[in-house]
């Protein structure tokens, strides 16, 4: 997430090889900072009159108006790319993806060594070579990625910690997990975060996530201050992507996916959903994900010791790859797996993978992106019903969910969730439903637009490469 902090670490990075004109840029961030509270008013105070001049000849004008290629992004973020690049090497040098600098800062930064027992030191390695050599990161992406991985370490060595200290969180037992999980764009997190309104449940939230340490206690859970510092951060994303929110549901109060969650194991597709990082993709597809789901149990049981539930409600489409190693670690889990027509699936997939990763790359094939996504969900679409073929025994524990369906009666689509596994829907949890309903209306936020052409999807080869799987769940096409 970029930050203000982020734009000052660019600032310092880029002021060490560059004069006066960077300098005026640095000074009118640095007012309109104090003066503004919103990523939007900070971008638009910024580029205001005067702070740079609007002149058609003016240097300043001439940087802030980059647009690099076809998603939106901030005008502040194209200025300091472009800045940048008047630096050697970009201002890689300054800020190198380097491991071992890495584990060094995350320990100096939290006064901690312990990174725990299970291994993380490979996968961390390959996903930093795959960020330096496959991503193409911009400057502004580079800082990002930099600042994350930095983050995910000081989180892991800080849950170490907190186990040590209060050895009695690996006590607590994950019974009953429900994921939530189908191919992207199938309704995975309007479910979701309409699940999480039951009292009873318990679902990992954004702010718990980004910010574990201390573990979260029932009585301030509601009015922790890590809350209000989450919602400044996930404010910049505005800045970064500007059309994220058109696309997906955020907030700190909002239930995480489970890839959030598995980022400090470094086995997760989190990494790959938000930078093109092939190399890392697909060293992560041929490894076992059992420990990246021991990581995920740990970070649950953080979480659930002072601030319990009846029962998890999870949720990440990549779940669809490794049903395996997830029954291996929850062995008494439900999953509930959300269909829709491919054809819709597809470019709406293509067009949000394309909003993440354009925060962080000006480097986007949009034919590349769409071969990505075709290939990546028709696999995982085939794994998720080779396993249930496989493991008849498992039946009884998946639950199919049709988007139409889910869109025209959710709360109906829950009472059968909740009765086929046994579960007790209250009163209590249904009104809150409605409430979540009413206040988050589809297309709350804006209309996300995509199109099958502009991701090079030819709609007749696409029906046909996806028809095991639509004949398998009898899904009905909508187009």
């Amino acid at each position: 997430m970029v930050s203000e902090r982020l734009l000052r670490l660019s600032f310092d990075v880029l002021s060490q090889n560059l004069g006066g004109n960077f300098q005026k840029l640095k000074k009118d961030f640095t007012v309109a900072d104090k003066n503004l509270t919103s990523a939007e008013q900070i971008d638009q105070g910024f580029f205001a009159q005067g702070n740079p001049k609007h002149t058609a000849d003016s240097w300043e004008f001439r940087v802030a108006s980059a647009r690099l290629g076809p998603h939106r992004r901030s005008r502040i973020i194209n200025a300091v790319n472009a800045l940048s690049r008047l630096v050697p090497g970009g201002g890689s040098f300054f800020l190198r993806l380097d491991g071992e600098t890495l584990l060094r800062k995350a320990c100096k930064r939290t006064g901690l060594e312990d990174y725990g027992d299970l291994p993380f030191l490979e996968p961390l390695k390959i996903l930093l070579h795959s960020l330096e050599f496959d991503a193409q990161l911009h400057f502004v992406g580079r800082i990002c990625a930099y600042n994350d991985i930095l983050r995910l370490l000081c989180n892991r060595l800080q849950l170490v910690e907190d186990r040590k200290r209060h050895p009695e969180i690996a006590d607590e037992v994950i019974r009953r997990p429900l994921f939530i999980t189908g191919l992207p764009r199938t309704g995975t997190t309007f479910l979701h975060g309409l699940m999480n309104q039951d009292p009873l449940s318990r679902a990992p939230q954004v702010w718990e996530v980004m910010h574990p340490s201390p573990p979260p206690e029932r009585a301030t859970y509601d009015h922790d201050p890590r809350i209000d510092v989450t919602a400044k951060e996930l404010r910049w994303i505005k800045l970064l992507m500007p059309d994220f929110e058109t696309a997906h549901m955020i907030g700190p109060r909002l239930p995480q996916e489970c890839i959030a969650v598995t980022g400090p194991s470094f086995r997760s597709y989190e990494f790959d959903s938000m930078y093109y990082v092939p190399g890392y993709r697909a060293w992560l597809d041929r490894e076992d994900k059992g420990p990246g789901y021991e990581y995920h149990r740990l970070f649950l049981q953080h979480l659930q010791w002072r601030c319990p539930g009846t029962h998890w409600v999870l949720k990440a489409p990549s779940h669809l790859l490794a049903l395996d190693a997830l029954f291996r670690v929850y062995p008494d889990a439900g999953i509930v797996m959300t269909h829709r027509d491919p054809l819709k699936v597809l470019p709406s997939c293509a067009s949000f993978t394309e909003v993440l990763r354009g925060g962080f790359t000006d480097q986007l094939d949009r034919k590349k992106l769409g071969r990505e996504v075709k290939d990546r969900w028709e696999g995982g679409a085939a794994l998720a019903i080779k396993f249930r073929e496989e493991n008849p025994v498992l039946r009884g524990r998946f639950f199919d969910v049709h988007y139409s369906e889910l869109v025209r009666e959710p709360i109906s689509v829950v009472r059968r969730i909740y009765e086929h596994f046994g579960m007790r829907l209250t009163g209590e949890a249904e009104k809150a439903m409605e409430r979540f309903l009413a206040e988050n209306p589809m297309n709350k936020k804006g209309v996300h637009r995509y199109s099958l052409a502009e991701f090079d999807f030819d709609p007749s080869v696409e029906r046909h490469r996806f028809q095991f799987y639509t004949d398998y769940f009898r899904i009905k096409a909508e187009m």
